[in-house]
This record gives C-alpha cells, structure tokens and sequence, in this order.
C-alpha cells in the first residue's frame, strides 16, 4: 500500500537536497494530516534555524523545489512557514485500486526479516487462569500476528510456572484423592480450589508436610515416578490451558511451551558463566550481579540474585538463563517480554545484567512489554464481590451471555445465534483490552465494551458484516470488486486516502509494539466508511454502473483492510450480524 505520508516524506526530502544541498535532504519532514489541507509539512520550521533564514523563505523554497506534477494538487505555504499540500484525486484513486489488486493488501515486508522471541501469556501450572492473564495473553498474540504478517520469524513462548517446591505438595496431594479425580479436577480448571486444598492439608497434617518435602528432592533430582506423576499433573493442566486459549482464539500450542523446568539444566551453567566472566560476583553467600545505577533504598547497590546463600536458584536465575538460551540457541533479534508492569524493576535489572554480560547487544534487544492492571468499576484490582480473582472462564461465559441477549431479537436460528454470540462476546471483551494502550490501567465495563457504537469490537465488526451485506444485496463478491475507483464525493475521497495508510499502521505498532494504533486505525476507518455509506449510495438503482463499481471497489478494499486489521488483533470477525 503507498501510504501518501510516506510518499510526501520523500519528495519532500527531495526538495530539501534540491533547495538546501544535499546534507539537508535526510531531515525529517515533519509530515502531519491537517484541517486545512490533506497534510502539512512542518520541517521548514526546524530548518530555519540551521539555515538562519525566514521559515517562510525556507517553506517557499521547498515548495518551489518539489516535484508535484503526478501527486500534487497544490502546495502553499501559510502560518509562520507551514506547507499545507493537497494530493490529487486521480493519484488517489490510482493507489486505492493498486492496494487493492495487491494480495497483501499494501502491507509491506520486514527487510530483512527478523527473529522475535515474544514471551507471553506464561500462566502458574498450580493456578487457574484468572483476569490477570488475560491482558498478557491477548497483547501478546496480537504482537505475534503482527510481527509475522510482516514476514518476520516470531518465536512463541510460553513461560510456565511448571517448577518450584509447590509441586511436591502437588503432587502428594494428587496421590491423597487419587489421579483419576485429580486429573478430572485439573482438566476442568479447578487449580485454585486442588492448590488450597492441598495447602490446608500440608500445613495441618505433620506427616503430609514431610512427605511432601521429601518428593520435592525426589522430583528434582529427577526420580521417574515422581516425574510421571508430575508429568500427569502438568498434561492435564495444559489441556485446561488450551480450552481458554482455544476460545479466546489464542495461537498457542503445547509446542510453544518454554516452562521454568526447560531451564532447570541450564541453571548452574548460567552461574558458572556469569562468575566466570567476572560480570556475577560472591556477595554474603549468594552470586550476584549488580547492575550499574540500581540502588536500594539505603542507597547501597541493588543485587540480581543469580544464585541464593544456600545454593537454590530464584526467578532471576531462570530469567537469566532465558535470556541466554533465547539469544545463543534460538539466535534472537529481538526479545519482547509481555508481562505485568509491576515486574518492571526486575526486567530492568535483566536486561542490564544481560547487557553487561554481552547478551544483549546493539544487534540484538530486549523489551518489556509492561501490562497494566484491569479495574473494577470501583478503581481497584477486578475482583468478585468476596474479593477473589475472578476466574476467567467465568468472564468469557459470561460476555458470551451478555452478547446474545443483545442479538436476541434479530431473528437468527438458535446455532447462528449462539455463534455470533460467542464471536461478539469474545471479540469485544478482547478488543476493548487491545484498544487501550498496553501499558495503562483500564476499568472493566461489559455495557461499554459490548455497545454498537463508539471504538468497540461490536462497532468494528457490524462494520465488516454491514460491507458483507452489501455485496449479498449486489450479488457479487468482493473478489469480483475488478471496476477503476474514481472519487466524486468527500466522502469517497477521505474513506480511500484513510484506507492508505493502513500498511504505515501496522508497521509502526509491530515496531512500538502497540496494538491499540491498529485499534484506533481501524475505528477511523469504520467511521470513514460510515459518512461514505450514508452519503455515497452503491446499490440505489439511479447510481450510474461506473459509479456503482466504483464504490463497490471501495467497499471490497475496506472490508479487506478490517478483516485484516482484526484478524491481525486476533478479534474474530462474525459473516453477519
């Protein structure tokens, strides 16, 4: 897709070679949409200054230097040296209808493309799914579907709480009530209820507690029935983990696993590197790396425990051996960790440590992604009424629920009815999460995010089903959508220069790593095509046949650009509505 910013940018760098030599031309040019014309080019603003000349002088000149034949509709300068620029419609109804010859829709490939390592989801084997993980699940298979429809080579991974000494209380208990009923209750999601449970059991019982101490060393030091009993415990959890993914439409699958026990005989030598390399030293017992400009609270510096007084290992220790697994085995470009922003101060430390060690290089990075948290309607953590996490399954059943008696008077049959529910539900509660930025709170509210109106996944998707609509009216497909595109109305006009900018938009929140552009994006462009429906009829039977194929052009690129953009968000799209 030839995005108009990016086309001006160009010839205006070209301008400013011509006008001002040749070290000037890779200045920004500062291009922006306005009010008074399609874009305005501020650059002469900051180049004024360099130059010690008038911005208006130095706006004039560009404009006098640009090649405006083919794009161009009119360049004039104003204000205190801005060029408002206007492109021409025949220019922009050429790129509309070459976008839309294009099977990739415009969307350009990374070049060259490379390796993303995106750690996300990462949910406690010993605990239920609950609305924590829903953020961190959803913003991380939306990057993954970004990052790879741009052609690069993305590494899923799944992080798992698979390890620790919870597992021999686990494991013994599962023993206690027997595998069979254990395994039940696991694969039905009941972690929390199997985890408390077991808990009340080894803190009241005397003889629990020690036996479930000494198949904690059994289990790490690797004793095969201990490890069938573990693997039982973690196949069935898994498979609890798979039914929330499969109806969130989550990408991941047990080959994406990467768990704390993948890590487990990477350990010690991770230690042994960092201490030989000087880079992790001895401090009161435990190996530490202390990474320059973190301090404590008394001023002292900050440790990263690598390894404990008493020879144990901590998350650090497997972060760390992430990380060097992930740079050295998997050979990353790029490593985005998506995972609560709470966690910030520990990924900081990371990272430096990584850095120091020479993981982490000017070639290859290392990102968190930080998740914020998901209100109540009071401003606090989102909770049930007792102040329990709220189970996500429950929220999912639950938005499902709330979607169909929205849809319940629209005459579906009770299968389609009961499908577009579950595509409505589950696609609101997932783009209301994408369509704030990643990093910021937000309050849970099932009346806003399920509406029809305002930047909603129900918005979004009428918009998909209304366009779909059109063409069963037509009795074409948009496929057959092969007619030239020119502009009349404002209405065709803006919706067609909207429409391209879309690749520019995918790329720039691939590379942020902020869905919420693309949710923003789209919502423009829903909005564009609802001034265009409302004003530009297709169908009516006075509509002249150039006309008609035209806009049924028009219509075929726009469904395409929202199918894509939220296929790309993972919201999934109903036929109708």
């Amino acid at each position: 897709m030839t995005d108009p910013q990016l086309v001006l940018a160009e010839r205006v760098q070209q301008a400013l070679g011509t006008a001002f030599g040749q070290e000037h031309a890779g200045a920004d040019p500062l291009i922006r949409p306005s009010q008074f014309a399609d874009y305005q080019a501020n650059v002469a603003l900051s180049l004024a200054k360099r130059l010690r000349r008038a911005p208006r002088e130095v706006a004039q000149a560009i404009a006098d230097a640009l090649d405006a034949d083919d794009v161009f509709a009119g360049v004039e300068v104003s204000g205190p040296g801005f060029l408002n620029i206007t492109l021409r419609d025949d220019w922009i109804a050429a790129q509309a209808r070459q976008t839309l010859d294009d099977p990739r829709g415009g969307v350009g490939l990374t070049t060259p493309p490379q390796t993303v390592v995106v750690d996300y989801s990462a949910p406690n084997a010993a605990k239920e799914m609950h609305v924590g993980h829903l953020r961190t699940t959803i913003v991380g298979d939306s990057l993954v579907r970004m990052l790879e429809h741009l052609g690069n080579h993305v590494v899923r991974q799944n992080h798992l709480g698979d390890w620790g000494t919870q597992f021999g209380m686990l494991i013994e208990y599962l023993l206690v009530i027997g595998e069979a009923n254990a395994l039940a209750r696991l694969e039905a999601g009941e972690n929390n209820e199997f985890y408390q449970e077991a808990r009340a059991k080894f803190d009241s019982d005397p003889e629990f507690k020690e036996r479930s101490r000494r198949r904690v060393s059994t289990l790490q030091g690797g004793d095969p029935e201990t490890l069938r009993l573990w693997h039982l415990f973690m196949d069935a959890t898994i498979r609890y983990f798979n039914k929330v993914y499969a109806t969130l439409g989550i990408t991941l699958t047990d080959d994406h696993i990467a768990g704390e026990s993948m890590y487990n005989p990477m350990l010690a030598e991770t230690c042994d590197d960092l201490e030989a390399s000087g880079v992790a030293v001895i401090s009161e017992g435990a190996l530490c790396v202390f990474p320059p400009g973190f301090k404590g609270t008394d001023d002292k510096p900050l440790p990263l425990i690598i390894r404990k007084s008493d020879g144990g290992y901590g998350y650090a220790t497997t972060d760390m051996a992430a990380m060097r697994y992930r740079v050295r085995d998997l050979k990353a470009d790029r490593i985005l960790y998506v995972v609560g922003a709470d966690q910030a101060l520990h990924f900081q430390m990371v990272f430096a440590a990584a850095r120091q060690a020479g993981w982490l290089t000017d070639d290859v990075s290392a990102e968190h992604i930080q998740i914020g948290m998901m209100l109540g309607s009071d401003g606090r953590r989102f909770r049930t009424r007792s102040g329990q996490s709220v189970k996500l399954t429950d929220l999912l059943d639950e938005a499902v629920e709330r979607a169909s008696a929205a849809i319940a008077d629209r005459g579906y049959d009770e299968a389609t009815r009961a499908e577009i529910a579950r595509t409505v539900g589950i696609g609101a509660v997932k783009y209301a999460d994408l369509s704030v930025s990643h990093d910021s709170e937000y309050i849970f509210d099932f009346d806003r995010m399920l509406a029809f109106n305002g930047n909603t996944g129900p918005y979004m998707q009428y918009a998909t089903a209304r366009i779909r609509s059109i063409f069963r009216k037509g009795g074409v497909e948009p496929s057959e959508a092969t007619g030239p595109i020119t502009l009349g109305e404002r209405a065709e006009r803006d919706l067609a220069l909207q429409l391209l900018g879309f690749g520019s938009v995918v790329e720039n929140a691939a590379a942020a790593a902020e869905p919420h552009r693309v949710c923003a994006y789209l919502f423009e462009t829903a909005s564009a095509f609802t001034t265009f429906y409302e004003k530009c009829p297709v169908l009516k039977d006075d509509v002249d046949p150039a006309m008609r194929a035209s806009r049924l052009a028009l219509c075929a690129l726009t469904l395409r650009v929202l199918q894509t953009g939220l296929n790309l968000l993972g919201v999934p799209v109903p036929d109708r509505m």
